[in-house]
């Protein structure tokens, strides 16, 4: 498939050359490529007479469907700037994004909470209404493929959350890449039926959506992952491709009654955001009897910068330990403590050089310093190259948890915790999980003179914090072990759960 410059670009090619072929799928509700190219110039256009386009912020809170992807095409024609918003957040999460985004415009579900921020709003029962234009333009903002597409928000070390903003070009470098070399590790066929398996909110969402529509294949939207719908979809329509985290491949091969039979059509998976256990991956070789292809990468490296292709996917392979291998032009580095580039097998933090970085952390410049250098991407993470280019990820340098793909970030959770009355002390740190890679720990100080619960404090979390960032484990103890300056060793506590472990990530 060509690779093209701009989702704009690709949206007019595509409803002049197959306008009939079914583009997004959703619920049995099917927009083809010219309804699409449409639908998406209408949406644009009212985004530039809202004022909302050409830099303009853009916020989406709801779960996915067709009007999230059209909007994102609108988004990429108007030059505005998608901020989408995981609709699992509380409101005050929610409100936090939007103000600091600047967002002039909120697309939302009748059933979401109101927000407090001064915002206007169109609900997506509404959206067609809203977006009837009575003219279409014929000059919208130049196309450029450094342009600012999506801003997605990811919480730092601190617990405060960083937009980072992703331009057009991210969504298009590795798969130019790829055909450049001819390289099938991510590839596209014309008659593809693509499972949009992880949510629009994540960067791994929008960069799989957007590779199906450049590649102009059918795109199957999912609005919240269930395993046994999941099953459905694939046996009923179809679908021959898709990506996932490992803890959804899991789901689906533990799904009741499944066999082989169920994933006939399947020819390729992609998977990410955690590693993969030999068991799963066998099992996932086994039950869908399909390639494999392991995908890493973070939101600031615009999502993917290594893949594991489906060659190196062999029982028994020590290569299956690996992250996998950079694509052609994009550069990895080890460096030490001091920023000097290590020897061959030795670990250090990963840096990437990637054409599909980010452009920057949305009004935090000294941030942005610090993870982009000299355009290399400091990851956080801690690794090794061996002698033939693999990656081997062995820890995070950050004290980040991964829990289904999911980052959470323990000074948020601890921050939370602390508004405890009966709560003098915390201290989150990962477990292995052996269903979602990680789990949340929580050591817990109590207040002098009080008792508290494990199940109290999960109560009292609910509301305050998304519930996937509520610990699944809560340790009560007396003390909690400080360096000299007052910091948690958060590791100290870590490596006591990751005791035997063959690496100190899951």
């Amino acid at each position: 498939m060509t690779a093209f410059p701009t989702l704009r670009a690709s949206m007019r090619r595509h409803a002049e050359q197959r306008p009939a072929h079914p583009a997004l799928v959703c619920q049995n509700r099917v927009l083809d490529y010219a309804g699409l190219d449409r639908y998406s110039d209408r949406l644009a256009t009212t985004l530039l007479a809202a004022g909302a386009g050409d830099g303009g912020r853009v916020a989406h809170f709801a779960r996915d469907s067709e009007h999230y992807y059209a909007l994102l095409v609108a988004c990429a024609k108007a030059g505005a700037v998608l901020v989408p918003i995981d609709w699992r957040l509380t409101p005050s999460e929610v409100e936090h994004i939007l103000t600091d985004s600047t967002a002039t415009l909120l697309f939302t579900d009748p059933a979401a909470q109101p927000v407090t921020v001064d915002i206007d709003v169109v609900t997506l029962t509404d959206i067609g209404a809203w977006a009837e234009s009575p003219a279409v333009p014929t000059d919208f903002p130049a196309d450029d493929p450094e342009r600012p597409l999506v801003q997605i928000y990811t919480s730092g070390t601190t617990g405060a959350p960083k937009g980072v903003v992703l331009a057009q070009r991210t969504f298009s470098a590795v798969a130019g890449l790829l055909a450049e070399h001819g390289l099938d590790w991510i590839d596209w066929r014309r008659d593809d039926r693509s499972l949009l398996g992880v949510p629009g909110f994540h960067v791994g969402g929008v960069w799989w959506a957007v590779q199906g529509l450049n590649a102009g294949v059918t795109n199957v939207v999912l609005p919240a992952f269930d395993s046994y719908t999941v099953v459905q979809l694939i046996r009923t329509l179809g679908i021959t491709t898709t990506c996932m985290v490992p803890a959804m491949l899991r789901m689906l091969v533990d799904e009741p009654g499944v066999t082989r039979a169920d994933f006939v059509s399947l020819r390729k998976v992609v998977y990410g955001g955690s590693p993969i256990s030999d068991v799963l991956m066998c099992r996932c070789l086994d039950t869908f009897d399909c390639d494999l292809a392991q995908i890493y990468g973070l939101t600031e490296s615009g999502n993917t910068a290594v893949c594991l292709p489906p060659a190196d996917h062999k029982p028994g392979s020590p290569r299956l330990a690996a992250a996998g291998r950079p694509y052609p032009g994009i550069d990895i580095r080890i460096i030490d403590a001091t920023g000097v580039a290590v020897s061959t097998g030795e670990i250090g933090q990963v840096c990437l050089h990637t054409p599909a970085r980010m452009l920057e952390y949305w009004h935090q410049p000294a941030k942005t310093a610090q993870t982009l250098v000299a355009g290399w991407v400091h990851t956080g993470d801690a690794g090794y190259l061996d002698a033939d280019g693999y990656l081997y990820i062995c820890d995070r340098i950050t004290d980040t948890i991964i829990v289904a793909g999911e980052n959470i970030y323990p000074a948020e959770v601890e921050k939370a915790l602390c508004r405890h009355p009966a709560v003098a002390d915390a201290a989150v740190v990962g477990a292995p999980d052996d269903t979602w890679g990680e789990s949340i720990n929580a050591f817990v100080v109590p207040r002098a003179g009080h008792d508290v619960t494990g199940p109290e404090l999960s109560a009292f979390l609910r509301g305050g914090i998304a519930g996937f960032k509520v610990p699944t484990r809560y340790v009560f103890t007396t003390t909690l072990p400080r360096n000299p300056s007052g910091k948690i060793l958060r590791r100290t506590l870590r490596d006591e759960l990751w005791s035997g472990m063959r690496r100190n990530v899951n």
